[in-house]
């Protein structure tokens, strides 16, 4: 059995789909932070099968919620203080992303103009449908593992 120690403040992500902690690594820029951070792949889970946890001991401000919640909504936020965990915060999905996924349309202005960000706004909280807000191109579900 592994043991991966407890944190005294910090967050820990869990329930996160099995092999996509490194892609939320990623996007969440834990890589730039000077914190410590334990990435536990493939999990076993008695609701999911198999699950991926991120432990990160910095403050709990440092973490892009919206970001979190593109990425996966289904992720369990649970904060910690003291060695204990003293909220659960509920992931929604945000109304608006900037500079997590690109238009791929290549007639879109944000292909074109260099430095412009890129922005998409969610168009049907039902089906998670979101588009770019310049050209209206519909986001595909691969562009969230290429980013």
């Amino acid at each position: 059995m592994l043991n991966v120690g407890k944190i005294e403040e910090g967050f820990v992500l869990d329930h996160i789909k099995a092999g996509r902690s490194m892609q939320i690594y990623r996007h969440l820029g834990l890589d730039k932070l000077d914190c410590t951070v334990a990435i536990i792949k493939n999990a076993r889970s008695n609701v999911m099968g198999k699950k991926d946890i991120l432990k990160v001991e910095c403050d709990i401000d440092t973490l892009d919620l919206d970001v979190l919640a593109f990425l996966d909504h289904n992720i369990t936020v649970n904060v910690i203080k003291e060695g204990e965990i003293v909220e659960k915060r509920a992931l929604f999905l945000p109304h608006q992303i900037k500079d997590v996924i690109k238009c791929h349309n290549p007639r879109c202005i944000s292909s074109i103009e260099q430095g412009l960000p890129h922005i998409f706004y969610l168009a049907d909280e039902e089906k998670e449908i979101y588009r770019c807000q310049y050209c209206d191109e519909k986001y595909q579900e691969s562009a969230k593992t290429e980013n």
